[in-house]
């Protein structure tokens, strides 16, 4: 196996203290933003069935005051959450049903996806794998072992996405195995991370994780995941200067969220943002109908003007491609056509 890290060390990485200080309690929270104690009543019921998680450093973003704060929006739990749809599910994109090999999702030709864990920094209310059963179902048991043998005996892949829950959620050492193990399957060719750890905690992106990064034989391409320019703040920036100086790839994708991005303005704004730190938007999905997310959906009719007027505001390299993934389907299916200029 190709080596890409030291092993694990006794110091305990900064991010992994910054993980730890986040708030875990919606009163909390609430509290810390000079909110009204009512929204802190509100949240215990969706609090109870999806824990409130989210970073302080992200939470400093926020506006103090504002229970509309776009990024305050996509952590709080809402009453909403108990509103129930027979359109919406607890496996809105399919994923038990593309699963052979526990934690390995083989849905689109020429790539997999490895669910490498269950932990991430926040808990955003309209994660579609809120209701995913992560301890029966992930990449990392018996040392990858099953993952990495379905992955050695498909010659048609030739790129590998590491996902979860947030899979930089891990130490570096494991990564670093796992990144080793796949270099040496001379098929593959790139390594994929969709992650939100550099955007709500930054201080993960770090020597130890830009080390195995730049390190292996695959092509690094981590796939960022913000929702609205306020999330991109300078510690941010300079997370995603580390990235690209490591020869990282970066590209983001987007959720469009009721209440929080479903206008052209803000989707604008992030577009700009993230080009000036170097990060290409690559999708904005429609939002996957998971259940306790009903709040945050934004009409298909609704979505398909939004993003046509993008296409008339940003040069076609801004405009992320507006998608939806159906459950089943080859790849995802576009909503509009772009008319890039």
């Amino acid at each position: 196996m190709s080596s890409t890290a030291a092993s694990p060390t006794t110091a305990r990485p900064a991010w992994q203290t910054e993980l730890a200080r986040g708030f875990r309690n919606p009163g909390e929270l609430v509290a810390a933003l000079d909110l009204p104690p009512e929204w802190a009543a509100a949240a215990h019921s969706g609090h109870d069935e999806f824990p409130t998680r989210v970073p302080r450093g992200f939470v400093a973003r926020m506006r103090p005051g504002d229970p509309t704060d776009p990024l305050l929006r996509q952590v709080l739990p809402l009453a909403d959450e108990e509103m129930r749809d027979s359109h919406f599910h607890t496996d809105p994109v399919g994923d038990l049903g593309a699963m052979g090999t526990p934690g390995v999702l083989h849905k689109y030709h020429g790539r997999a996806l490895l669910i490498v864990t269950g932990a991430c920094a926040v808990n955003c209310r309209y994660c579609f794998r809120r209701h995913f059963p992560y301890g029966a179902a992930h990449a990392a048991r018996d040392q990858w072992g099953p993952a990495l043998k379905h992955v050695a005996g498909d010659p048609t892949l030739t790129e590998i996405i590491l996902s979860g829950g947030d899979p930089l959620s891990l130490p570096d050492h494991r990564l670093a195995e796992l990144a080793g193990h796949l270099g040496d399957i001379p098929h593959l060719q790139r390594l994929r991370v969709h992650t939100r750890l550099p955007i709500v905690l930054p201080e993960r992106v770090d020597g130890g994780l830009l080390d195995w990064l730049a390190a292996g034989r695959l092509q690094p391409i981590v796939v960022l995941h913000a929702n609205h320019a306020n999330e991109l703040d300078d510690s941010v920036a300079r997370a995603c200067g580390r990235l690209r100086d490591a020869g990282v790839t970066l590209l983001n994708q987007a959720v469009l969220l009721r209440g929080v991005n479903d206008s052209v303005d803000s989707q604008c704004a992030l577009s700009e943002r993230l080009f000036e730190l170097g990060v290409l938007p690559y999708y904005l999905h429609q939002l996957d109908r998971v259940a306790g997310a009903t709040h945050f959906l934004v009409p298909e009719t609704e979505a398909r003007t939004l993003a046509a007027a993008l296409t008339e505001r940003l040069p076609g390299y801004l405009v992320p491609t507006l998608a939806r993934e159906d459950a089943g389907a080859p790849a995802k299916t576009p909503l509009i056509t772009p008319r890039h200029g």
